[in-house]
Order: structure tokens, then C-alpha cells, then sequence
């Protein structure tokens, strides 16, 4: 089984703002083709904030003061259309692999990473699910960072953990699975 997650697609990084993604609206199409190819079960996350703020998040939001919104705030809603078959997980944490996304991934399926950014929540994911034995396959046109320089550190880094996470473009999957 294959089963696409897309990662945070969100108005809050999306829109102007201190986590602004850049190269966010290229990335949506990609998304939206692999979702018809893989199939109706798509899993979309949202990351939202825990108003707790507990141990060193009050630190991160002291610095990201302008990301302070409460869990209901439009900011954290999903841009792309979000079908009646697919999940939503939420998380107040950059990983957003857990016991919800791992009952959607059983062990021995593949996890088709897609989303932002790449650099954060992204990688996060990856590491959660490979950490649990999932194959993660990285869909590297289907993802933004903070930018170019970051996408290419990251993508690199992921390549590292090869056999485990694999990282192609929209393009190599689609012929891989065809």
C-alpha cells in the first residue's frame, strides 16, 4: 500500500507572514497529480499551535511571535481541496508521524512525503516514520523549504537514508509506479 501525505498546507505558510514559504504555489499542482495517481486516501496534516506554549516552545513562539494563534484561527486551515475519503491528523509539533499517522502507514507500506517545508516538518515526518520502519519516499518537486539553498540541504541529507527514504521527483514516481 501507498499513501500519500501532504505536509502543512496551510494559509500560514502560504500567506505573507514570518513562515512564508516561498515556491509554495508551485508545489500545489504536483500535490493535486499525485493525489489522482495514488489514490483517494490521501492523509493531510495540519500543524497547530499548542497554546501551552510547554518547555522550549515558549522560546520558539517568543521568537515566531506573530505565528501566536489560537487553534481555531484561519491561518491553520488547508488550502488545497480536501476529499471526503482523506484524513486529516493534527499536531502541535514539527514531526507529524505519531500513533494516528502510523495506523495510516502500517508497517510495511510507503509513505509519500509532499508538502513544507521541507526543512522542518517535512524532514520531521521522514525521520519519525523512518525511525518506526516505514519506506518514505520524498517527492522532491512536491515540497518547498525556506528556500532554494535549504531544499537542496535537506533533499541531500535525505538521500542519506537510503534504502529507508528515497527521494524522487513527481516524475521518476509517477513512471516507477506506473
Amino acid at each position: 500500500m501507498t499513501r500519500l501525505v501532504v505536509v502543512d498546507m496551510q494559509r500560514a505558510f502560504r500567506d505573507a507572514g514570518q513562515w512564508q514559504v516561498p515556491r509554495y504555489e508551485e508545489i500545489v499542482p504536483v500535490i493535486s497529480r499525485l493525489q489522482e495517481n495514488i489514490g483517494p486516501h490521501t492523509v493531510f496534516t495540519r500543524f497547530v499551535r499548542d497554546q501551552q506554549e510547554n518547555g522550549a516552545w515558549s522560546a520558539y513562539y517568543q521568537r515566531w511571535d506573530q505565528m501566536r494563534f489560537p487553534p481555531e484561527a484561519a491561518a491553520w486551515d488547508i488550502t488545497m481541496d480536501v476529499p471526503g475519503t482523506a484524513t486529516v491528523v493534527d499536531a502541535p509539533t514539527f514531526s507529524k508521524w505519531g500513533p494516528e499517522l502510523a495506523a495510516l502507514v502500517p508497517a510495511g507500506s510507503e509513505m509519500v512525503l509532499t508538502g513544507v517545508a521541507t526543512d522542518c516538518c517535512v524532514l520531521s515526518t521522514a525521520l519519525g516514520a523512518v525511525d518506526a520502519g516505514r519506506f518514505v519516499t520524498v517527492v522532491s518537486d512536491a515540497c518547498a523549504a525556506v528556500s532554494d539553498a535549504a531544499q537542496e540541504q535537506t533533499l541531500a541529507l535525505l538521500k542519506l537514508l537510503s534504502p529507508l527514504c528515497e527521494v524522487l521527483t513527481s516524475e521518476q514516481f509517477l513512471h516507477r509506479n506506473a
